[in-house]
């Protein structure tokens, strides 16, 4: 055999046994999940993190396979070496940074309000006082409001879905509904009857979750979405899918120091240079 016919022999065998994760990413989302992961009525993938997953891989050099299916099974898929990471919204949070290595955020996690879109519009929380707020049953806004109606001298209904809060503002029933700031986004966006007024800061943020071991995809992935922070990917996709233009200071354009969320498990603070 001729040393070139070696060679092209070689090359293709090496290529042939590359790992099929070395080309593709694999990942999933609860795709019920509106505007973040949501299928088409021709059962396609769409949403703020469809979006940013294509925009990840392609960055990296990538392709990517999304699968649709239940929030419970992602992190067991992932730690299982199912998935590369995990695509859909996770909140990063000490408990979590234990167990997962985190990207720096790319959403901030806060709550905001819905009223309709004639009503005056919630300034402050002390504006609660004598109102009724409508929030999803068992969501972490149902918690906000048990442990802060007392305090601020507000009531609160609780309904089976967002939708269903929403709908008691437009009925009346409630003066304002409560839910993710990106999810009230949406809502509002795609509903003119109602507007979204104040944001609660919760100090949370949204990142994308590997297994604590893949220090290396982390890496990896965290550069890609400072990339897209830096050429304004992020923002502008923030405004077509929840309607609002992300500050300055949001996790969705500030560009965090090192890889990782800062304070959290598993952030490494080296400082990094860009390379887009």
């Amino acid at each position: 055999m001729s040393f070139v016919r070696l060679c092209s022999s070689l090359a293709v065998a090496a290529l042939l046994s590359t790992p099929a994760a070395a080309q593709t990413l694999k990942t999933g989302v609860d795709a019920t999940f509106a505007p973040h992961a949501m299928r088409t009525l021709g059962g396609q993938l769409q949403g703020f993190n469809i979006d940013l997953g294509h925009e990840l891989a392609r960055r990296m050099g990538k392709k990517l396979e999304i699968e649709g299916t239940e929030f419970s099974g992602l992190v067991p898929g992932l730690n299982a070496g199912k998935y590369d990471f995990v695509l859909a919204v996770v909140t990063a949070t000490p408990e979590r940074a234990k167990l997962m290595l985190f990207t720096e955020g790319y959403l901030n996690q806060d709550f905001s309000f819905v009223e309709k879109k004639a009503a005056p519009g919630i300034a402050s929380l002390d504006d609660l006082k004598g109102k009724t707020v409508a929030v999803n049953k068992g969501s972490a806004y149902e918690a906000w409001c048990r442990d802060n109606a007392a305090k601020y001298g507000f009531k609160f209904d609780v309904y089976g879905t967002n939708a269903d809060a929403v709908q008691a503002v437009q009925a009346g029933r409630a003066d304002a509904s409560l839910a993710g700031n990106t999810v009230a986004g949406w809502v509002a966006k795609q509903n003119p009857a109602v507007k979204t007024t104040f944001t609660i800061s919760t100090g949370l943020v949204t990142a994308l979750a590997f297994r604590g071991n893949d220090k290396a995809g982390r890496d990896a992935a965290s550069m890609a979405l400072k990339c897209m922070k830096k050429d304004g990917f992020i923002a502008k996709s923030a405004q077509k899918w929840f309607g609002f233009t992300p500050a300055a200071d949001s996790a969705a354009v500030a560009i965090a120091p090192g890889h990782g969320v800062p304070g959290l498990e598993g952030y490494d603070p080296a400082p990094v240079t860009l390379k887009c």
